[in-house]
């Protein structure tokens, strides 16, 4: 048995619906500007470029339901919800067309965002890690697996701030789709199960303040709500 130091942390894990076994959460990959509409209302041109990525911690994962903090060293917290494909079996440079037969499900998520430490990072051109990987910046609802041979999700996702909707979009407006993302993303790091991956999110994103109760969902994926505090 190894020794360590000081006993190490919890595993990270999100539900299951539906099953008292929990997913246990490696790593968060999210993708960048997946929704033409979102690209441009962030200043960019949606047609010129590849999916691209960046992370946020493990443990940034949030219970649906949570009451979450406003967090530190911002003034301008973002909500995006987005589509969660959580992996179930790993591989390297997977081709696009067996992609969808790695994910053990999908669930809803939202990328809580310091918009402001975005734009200064952005500016400088510096990485975005304290604007996006930042303590429960990663809400996700339980996930709900896929049986095999399944062809992936379609339809409506949304998100609503104290029950006015602020972002609706369908899942088919996605620049790149689940297999094209997994397919990517296998090509720059070898995947493995307990992996997550959050899909982008559409346009319409905006600020969250002290007391703002937020819902969101996807067809067929049920819902996602959290308090900010």
């Amino acid at each position: 048995m190894t020794d360590f130091a000081f006993p190490p942390a919890l595993q990270a894990s999100v539900a299951i619906a539906g099953q008292p076994a929990r997913f246990p959460v490696r790593r968060i990959f999210c993708v960048g500007r997946n929704y033409a509409d979102h690209a441009r209302e962030m200043g960019h041109n949606p047609d010129k470029e590849a999916p691209f990525f960046f992370c946020k911690p493990a443990d940034a994962v949030v219970e649906s339901g949570a009451t979450i903090p406003y967090p530190p060293d911002t003034q301008n917290l973002h909500h995006e919800i987005e589509l969660v494909v959580a992996i179930g079996m790993g591989g390297s440079a997977i081709p696009v067309a067996s992609a969808l037969s790695h994910v053990f499900g999908y669930g809803v998520g939202i990328d809580l965002t310091r918009r402001d430490l975005q734009a200064v990072a952005k500016a400088a051109g510096r990485p975005w890690d304290l604007a996006k990987g930042f303590d429960l910046s990663a809400p996700i609802a339980p996930l709900h697996r896929v049986s095999a041979g399944a062809q992936g999700v379609q339809g409506r996702i949304w998100l609503a701030v104290n029950g006015v909707e602020k972002q609706a979009a369908d899942l088919a407006e996605m620049i790149w789709p689940v297999a094209d993302v997994i397919a990517f993303l296998s090509r720059s790091v070898t995947l493995q199960p307990g992996d997550l991956i959050m899909t982008g999110t559409p346009a319409g994103v905006g600020p969250l303040v002290l007391g703002d109760r937020v819902t969101g969902g996807i067809a067929g994926l049920g819902e996602i709500a959290l308090t900010i505090a």
